[in-house]
């Protein structure tokens, strides 16, 4: 009787490279993978680290005044209301384009209008509004702008708040930075010498703005005024902070 051939059990011809060759294109993939989204500093697992927030914040003085400014009139109908509120609103705008003031800085916020109720709701009139924002960046002549606006719109002007600001404030917050991180970096060597150790490298830094907010706007009076408004824009504090974390050595 003649043997039989033998066969490997379960595995068909060829069949071992293919997978293997399958296997290792997934493990290739899979380490690609994990390198493209791994963006942190690498870190042994038994690393000692310090991590501190640092603060560190500058002043500046303020180079632009912001002004509020509506006209709000009260008349028997809606077209005598709209009408004399643009008119008056045109006329304050007119006065400060008079004193150079560029039309840039002068903006519409708001154009309102409602009707007025009196004993068993009754309308008895409508008061129309017109709002601006105008920025004033020659601070020596804030005073004197403000009251070209109350001259021009009259008993109807109402201006509603003014604030101080400074228009470019990029290089106090570049300084504010460098403030936090060189107080982050004091702290994180304090501890290091405390510990008996030595700092090493930075392994992360996060930032966020760590400085009060800018100061609420100042109510100004609603009617006419005899003469200019005193007003000093004094300092304004850009602060920064920022969280480091060290490795320790």
């Amino acid at each position: 009787m003649r043997g039989i051939p033998s066969r490997t059990a379960g595995r068909p011809t060829g069949a071992g490279p293919a997978r293997r060759l399958v296997a290792g294109a997934a493990l290739g993939l899979s380490v690609l993978t994990l390198s493209g989204c791994d963006s942190t500093v690498p870190v042994e697992p038994n690393a000692r680290q310090v991590t501190v927030i640092g603060s560190g914040e500058v002043q500046g003085v303020p180079d632009t005044l912001t002004a509020d400014v509506a006209i709000e009139v009260t008349a028997p109908d809606v077209t005598a209301a709209m009408n004399q509120t643009s008119q008056r609103q045109q006329a304050v705008i007119d006065a400060l384009t008079a004193r150079g003031f560029d039309s840039e800085d002068i903006s519409t916020t708001e154009v309102s209008l409602q009707p007025q109720y009196g004993d068993n709701s009754v309308i008895t009139g409508y008061r129309a509004a017109n709002s601006i924002r105008v920025t004033i960046r020659e601070l020596d002549s804030a005073s004197a702008a403000l009251t070209t606006i109350l001259n021009a719109g009259g008993n109807a002007t109402r201006i509603n708040s003014v604030s101080y600001s400074i228009e470019d404030d990029s290089g106090l917050v570049r300084d504010a930075r460098a403030r936090a991180f060189g107080d982050a970096r004091s702290r994180a060597e304090q501890y290091a010498e405390l510990s008996g150790l030595s700092l090493g490298r930075v392994i992360s830094i996060s930032e966020a703005p760590d400085g009060p907010p800018p100061p609420p706007p100042m109510p100004m009076p609603r009617g006419a005024m005899a003469a200019d408004v005193p007003l000093q824009p004094g300092r304004q504090t850009v602060s920064f902070a920022v969280t480091v974390v060290w490795e320790l050595n």
